[in-house]
């Protein structure tokens, strides 16, 4: 039976004290909007009973908007775990009223996306999708920016000059945070290997580009292996990795910077021996957590998703307002770190 959560768990959840979540609940004082938004959104996120009667009442004069999101692989938990942080997001939005359309693909195949990029198109004030950077998404996108349907790229950046704006990660700088670790943990300097599972997909290749680039220009007695391509498919790692490690004695680490991440550490925790590897991943999930907890991989670096949804959200309603977005058309968020010492099972 799933355990209730408690007020102790709402000023945890919330990072205020069990005080202030008294006065919310039970309006007791004053509490500042924005404190009273912060426990609100981790009433909602925890399920805590009165979440309903606990959000304010927002002005019925705001604006009306459907907002529409193309995200991938919806059985994959960091994906499960993104849409509810965007039903959150949209649903909290303090300067409109949101409704979300989610969509989720299988498929990476840049037909399928654009088909259902103008299903969208025709029924949402403004779309954020993640998606491969391909010259038919490309023309979709533009199309859509002539009817005045902003398109925001996702995690990994498409469509430039089409786009209303990306929103994610530094990937280079992900990519060189991954090679640093990987050259200040292994116990010798020997060869590191990279995996990619798509061509198309800006995200990893930056990562790729930064990886290689602190090797090259701060670890030259390592040797970067030539880049391994697998398909996003947690078999497929899963056998790739395994060959890498039988095949190449004097590997000391390796990085797989999306994909399937779940099949290389099945190999990992297969190959027992093998444990004095250094092995960085990319976002947290059950299986990247225990995986962490049980010491197989030595990092995991992940989105903050939480704060992604918000300035996105955020940034959706502006360029449906003013039909500008931020000037440089990129916010590279701040991303997390996680360390076996600084990981632990949710409660």
């Amino acid at each position: 039976m799933t355990k209730r959560p408690t007020i102790d768990d709402l000023a945890r959840e919330s990072r205020v004290s069990v005080a202030t979540v008294d006065r919310v609940l039970n309006a007791r004082h004053p509490v500042r909007e924005e404190t009273a938004r912060r426990v609100y959104d981790a009433a909602r996120a925890l399920g805590y009973p009165t979440a309903r009667l606990m959000e304010p009442p927002r002005p019925r004069h705001l604006p009306h908007y459907r907002l529409g999101f193309i995200l991938r692989k919806p059985a994959h938990p960091f994906f499960a775990a993104f849409a509810r942080e965007v039903e959150a997001a949209v649903n909290a939005a303090p300067a409109f009223h949101g409704i979300p359309s989610i969509e989720f693909v299988t498929s990476n195949a840049p037909g399928d996306l654009v088909v259902l990029l103008k299903n969208l198109g025709a029924r949402c004030d403004a779309i954020a999708m993640v998606a491969p950077d391909h010259p038919t998404i490309t023309e979709a996108v533009e199309d859509l920016k002539v009817k005045g349907i902003p398109v925001f790229s996702l995690l990994s950046d498409f469509a430039a000059g089409a786009r209303a704006g990306y929103i994610g990660l530094n990937n280079r700088q992900v990519g060189r945070t991954a090679a640093w670790m990987v050259a200040k943990a292994a116990k010798r300097p020997g060869k590191v290997a990279v995996f990619v599972a798509s061509d198309r997909s800006q995200g990893q290749e930056l990562r790729e580009i930064g990886f290689r680039s602190y090797f090259r220009e701060n670890a030259r007695t390592f040797e970067v292996l030539d880049t391994l391509v697998s398909p996003e498919t947690r078999q497929l790692t899963y056998e790739a990795t395994l060959d890498l490690i039988h095949h190449e004695p004097e590997l000391v680490g390796f990085y797989v910077p999306g994909g399937a991440m779940e099949g290389a550490i099945a190999a990992l925790r297969e190959r027992r021996e093998s444990r004095d590897l250094v092995a960085i991943v990319n976002e947290i999930t059950p299986d990247s957590r225990a995986a962490l907890v049980d010491g197989v991989i030595t990092m995991a670096i992940a989105t903050p998703l939480g704060r992604l949804c918000r300035e996105l959200t955020t940034l959706m309603a502006r360029v449906i307002e003013t039909g500008t977005a931020d000037p440089s058309g990129q916010i590279d968020l701040p991303f997390d770190i996680y360390l076996p010492e600084n990981i632990s099972y949710p409660d």
